[in-house]
């Protein structure tokens, strides 16, 4: 497995990304805010897009870690957060500019659930960790 590392510095780099982490799934506890520091991570399974592109049709699922920096606030609806087990099923990210270079980062949920982020600057990094357990 070659590990893939993306880097999101502005609005298309984030499509980018979005598009990597469409469909992914993830537990309410694999969300980690830490305020202190100024980070979101995300502890997420996703589809090998490479996989799909050339053209195999058992694909498989990698581990990867989702992590915005330079975060203000982070606010949920439609998540219970006291709900660690709770599955979650990612569709994608958007970004909505502010005051430059800030603006705000909205994760999108199947359930109708939203994570939305105020970053100071958008930095967003998509890392690969392995293949998940099947």
């Amino acid at each position: 497995m070659d590990p893939r590392r993306l880097i999101a510095l502005d609005e298309d780099d984030l499509a980018v990304i979005s598009t990597h982490v469409q469909d992914s799934a993830l537990r309410v506890g694999e969300i980690r805010w830490r305020p202190a520091e100024k980070r979101l991570v995300l502890g997420i399974n996703r589809m090998d897009l490479d996989e799909i592109v050339a053209g195999k049709m058992q694909c498989r699922k990698l581990v990867s870690a989702l992590r915005f920096d330079r975060v203000l606030t982070c606010q949920s609806r439609g998540i219970d957060m006291t709900q660690p087990a709770q599955e979650l099923h990612l569709l994608g990210l958007e970004f909505h500019p502010g005051a430059a270079p800030g603006g705000t980062v909205a994760l999108l949920f199947g359930s109708g659930g939203v994570l939305r982020i105020e970053v100071e600057c958008l930095e967003c990094e998509l890392a690969d960790l392995g293949l998940a357990e099947a």
